[in-house]
């Protein structure tokens, strides 16, 4: 079956004062790609152990191609020691080192090139270590829109890194903090419009996405803004959100969607996310419509 997407990086659980959930936000964007009909590969690198074979059921639980999943026996399977702030933020301490950061190049990656993905999407914090920042660097070589999830989580970036991986993007997906870092970093000036035009007019993707929690997303796109109001929900909890909507994004442009309409249905599905548990929930599509 022909691969459609190809999510790069890390895989892990999310480890909460009373639960364990499985996270990283690769996964969680394959996770609602592959529910809404798109043939999803996982590229990642999980440790011989429970949690590694715990994720692996999982993603073929799932449905997701998990032919491209290596195992490592000396590094762990990859954990994030999680908490909820007072603001329903989520504060994270991604341990290191995780079986994610070997990520190797493979040869069987080949098959990509036949089966021309639409979307290689890759996040900064899979490219922290050498070796996986390498095998990105060899994914990235096949032909696709590569999207960027910017996901800046200290002290696992450098402002090199992230200017590399910008310079390879398609498409950008980024919340306002990270924008405001960005920013400061670039020498971008101005409110949140012309910081998103200056980030455009630098790395010339196609697309910039910034996600405002629970005010919503902004889209820059062929050279308009399209603006969506947050959603009111009863938040669970908000990891995964941010993924579910850069996930509901794709599968709406990918369906043939303008910039405004995919914007609204990735709002919506990201505010439905942000009203369950976990990064990978159950839900209906009929629950994003009724939120739409």
């Amino acid at each position: 079956m022909k691969t459609e997407i190809v999510c790069f990086g890390e895989v892990l659980w999310d480890i909460l004062p009373d639960k364990e959930l499985p996270g990283g936000a690769p996964m969680n964007v394959a996770y609602h790609l592959q529910k809404m009909g798109h043939t999803t590969a996982m590229v990642t690198r999980i440790g011989e152990d429970a949690y590694g074979e715990q994720l692996l059921q999982l993603m073929r639980g799932y449905g997701l191609n998990t032919a491209y999943i290596q195992k490592d026996d000396q590094v762990p399977t990859g954990k994030v020691l999680a908490t909820i702030t007072p603001t329903q933020e989520m504060a994270y301490d991604i341990l290191f080192p995780a079986a994610w950061d070997f990520i190797a190049a493979d040869l069987t990656w080949e098959a990509f090139q036949d089966a021309h993905p639409a979307y290689i999407i890759f996040g900064s914090l899979s490219s922290r270590h050498a070796v996986s920042r390498e095998a990105l660097k060899a994914m990235l070589r096949i032909p696709a829109l590569r999207v960027l999830d910017v996901n800046l989580r200290p002290p696992h970036f450098t402002v090199e890194q992230v200017d590399w991986l910008l310079q390879h993007a398609d498409i950008v997906k980024i919340n306002e903090h990270e924008l405001v870092e960005l920013s400061s970093w670039f020498g971008f000036s101005g409110d949140m419009e012309a910081c998103i035009e200056q980030l455009q007019e630098k790395y010339l993707p196609r697309a910039v996405l910034v996600t405002l929690g629970a005010e919503g997303a902004v889209l820059y796109e062929d050279g308009d803004f399209h603006y969506e109001k947050g959603h009111v929900v009863v938040v669970a909890d908000t990891i995964g959100s941010g993924d579910a909507l850069l996930a509901g994004y794709l599968h709406a442009r990918h369906q043939g969607s303008g910039p405004a309409a995919a914007i609204r249905f990735g709002n919506a599905l990201g505010a439905l996310v942000a009203s369950k548990s976990g990064g990978c929930p159950p839900y209906e599509m009929e629950e994003v419509y009724v939120l739409m």
